[in-house]
């Protein structure tokens, strides 16, 4: 949501924050800082659908120009509110601009009351809004965010953690930024991806996969990592009709969110990865990313059921890709009890 009022004062804008190691060599740093998605116009939906009426686009458009306002202001009031309560105004403004976007929002699964990774896949602007909306966490973003108009000012001071994707070589004191935050008993949100495809195929998904920089924030601090599954929904089917792909402008998707008449997002909550102190970040990443895309996506009926109903064949599914390892244990139903000498890795949605 950050590149919003940017696109309505400025039309296109950088690709999406990718997160990544740097290695050695500035050409194979480039490619790790600047990943991509196997994404193309093809994986949009036709505009042969449904749309609300060009008067509803504009009452739309009107609210979230409000709840933009709505954001200055709170970003003048939040720095003297207590952190819960910065918590509790922020998920509320953003609850209130997906509403005024016309999106719907559905929560499957408990989230962590304390502190935790989050970590998610990553489809369109809107992912930011729905993470902020129901979990109160910290976000990470690009150095370049904080100098924007209003919104800059209130990710400042809702406490996002900022890169600087021009400077690989401070990637770890960001990374020690992240672990001092969950030391401190705080949620952050990330996108390991680095950058967002449309969710439909896995010939889309970007190459290397969840980059692990920030998973070694979690082993450092002992926090649990958290996956969520995101979702895009339209008149009750998936759809990638959210989805903010390649050379695209924001305006132009958020014209094409405006226009819809059914819209909706859910966040599916995975059961939580314990690292052990010592644990590969890479492995967690890998673990991580497998729980996502092995959470089937909640259906519009019979949501409590989705997750006891697939326990079983993700935990296997995670056994057979070789994801079972020492250090890394998970919650939910079918990892309580795990065979002597070995934890399991990934789990169900919990309802």
């Amino acid at each position: 949501m950050c590149r919003l009022l940017r696109a309505l004062l400025a039309g296109p804008v950088e690709p999406p924050l990718p997160a990544a190691l740097p290695r050695r060599g500035a050409g194979v740093s480039a490619e790790l800082w600047r990943p991509t998605s196997g994404c193309g116009p093809t994986c949009l939906p036709g505009s042969a659908g449904p749309t609300v009426s060009p008067a509803r686009r504009a009452g739309r458009l009107l609210a979230v120009v409000g709840m933009l306002l709505v954001g200055a202001g709170l970003a003048v009031v939040l720095p003297v509110l207590p952190v819960p309560d910065r918590r509790v105004a922020l998920a509320g403004w953003a609850r209130g601009t997906l509403r005024a976007l016309g999106v719907r929002l559905a929560v499957h699964g408990r989230l962590p009351r304390r502190r935790a990774l989050l970590v998610a896949n990553h489809v369109s602007w809107l992912d930011v809004l729905a993470v902020l909306a129901v979990a109160p966490a910290r976000m990470l973003a690009k150095r370049e965010v904080r100098g924007w108009p209003v919104l800059g000012a209130l990710a400042a001071v809702a406490g996002t953690v900022f890169v600087d994707r021009a400077r690989p070589r401070d990637l770890p004191a960001t990374v020690g930024r992240v672990a001092g935050a969950l030391r401190a008993g705080q949620a952050v949100a990330v996108f390991p991806e680095g950058t967002t495809w449309c969710g439909a195929g896995s010939g889309c998904r970007p190459a290397r996969g969840f980059r692990p920089a920030m998973f070694q924030a979690a082993v450092d601090a002992g926090a649990p990592v958290v996956p969520l599954r995101l979702g895009y929904r339209y008149a009750g089917d998936p759809t990638t009709l959210a989805a903010f792909l390649g050379e695209e402008t924001l305006w132009r998707s958020v014209r094409r969110v405006l226009a819809a008449p059914d819209l909706a997002v859910s966040v599916a909550v995975a059961g939580a990865l314990h690292p052990a102190a010592g644990s590969d970040r890479r492995v967690l990443a890998r673990a991580a990313e497998s729980a996502i895309h092995l959470t089937p996506p909640p259906r519009a009926t019979a949501v409590r059921s989705a997750g006891a109903e697939h326990a079983g064949l993700r935990l296997a599914s995670l056994h057979r890709a070789g994801l079972l390892h020492d250090g890394i244990q998970a919650e939910g139903p079918g990892a309580a009890s795990p065979a002597p000498g070995r934890r399991y890795v990934g789990d169900s949605l919990r309802s």
